[in-house]
């Protein structure tokens, strides 16, 4: 851990940290959760919204390991490690799962090496790479994972980092141009659906050095064109394959999500 800390800003607000704060976390600083706190009052809806978004994420993995198979993924921006990491889900239905994270976070990738382990059967590993270089990463992922054979690309909640559309779709085609058949993507985000949610997004955003942009669920769902949609398509995260209807659908949240297979 010693060699990132000199790259850890801990005088600004940094969203992997705030994220961790509201998924109730300790890996965070003063400044996270000051403006946190600010963000709760302008949007109180964003604790259930992040954990709604964790527990989506579960969810979609343990469908990919359980009913389709898949025995190795690549989680782009994974943010603090938590509960119920992606490797921890996958290599409980799968042991020898191959998980490959990646983030450039400072914090997230001390706390990954430190943190994060793999059964005897698996391989877990961790990448230093931005998101911004597709190639770079299938490179550095190829060293663990065969791309001869499926694996689920798991964009959670990060592609709102990337202020450009265009751009943002043309890194997702490229990182899925590199997936074989039978692959999947699992993608949320974040969604421009209430006013109060876009003004507390507005107030992190003027006082961050990397900006978080709100997009509508139709563009959200532009991410996976051209793949084949797992129902039920791109949702509110609550309301993707639910553990139980049995009180009906959950209340909607503000992050929207999907997973979906490349033909």
């Amino acid at each position: 851990m010693s060699d990132a800390e000199p790259r850890i800003d801990t005088s600004v607000p940094q969203s992997a940290r705030i994220w961790n704060y509201f998924l109730g976390g300790r890996d965070n600083y003063e400044v996270d959760r000051a403006a946190g706190d600010e963000v709760i009052k302008m949007f109180p809806g964003i604790v259930d919204g992040a954990r709604g978004a964790r527990y989506f994420l579960a969810r979609a993995v343990r469908h990919l390991a359980e009913v389709e198979g898949v025995r190795q993924f690549l989680d782009i921006g994974t943010g603090l490690p938590t509960v119920d990491n992606t490797h921890e889900i996958a290599q409980r239905v799968a042991p020898a799962s191959r998980v490959v994270y990646v983030d450039n976070d400072p914090l997230v990738l001390a706390h990954a090496r430190a943190l994060l382990s793999s059964t005897a059967e698996g391989t877990t590993d961790y990448i230093d790479a931005d998101l911004r270089d597709p190639e770079a990463i299938v490179a550095a992922a190829g060293r663990i994972l065969d791309f001869d054979r499926p694996v689920a690309l798991m964009l959670m909640g990060i592609l709102g980092h990337i202020e450009d559309y265009d751009e943002a779709r043309s890194i997702v085609r490229r990182l899925v141009a590199a997936l074989p058949s039978g692959s999947f993507l699992v993608h949320y985000d974040s969604t421009s659906t209430s006013e109060e949610y876009i003004a507390a997004a507005d107030f992190y955003n003027a006082r961050a050095t990397v900006p978080y942009i709100l997009r509508s669920p139709e563009q959200l769902a532009g991410f996976l064109d051209g793949l084949e949609l797992v129902e039920p398509g791109v949702v509110s995260c609550s309301r993707w394959r639910p553990d139980t209807l049995a009180l009906g659908l959950p209340a909607e949240i503000h992050q929207y999500g999907g997973v979906a297979r490349k033909p």
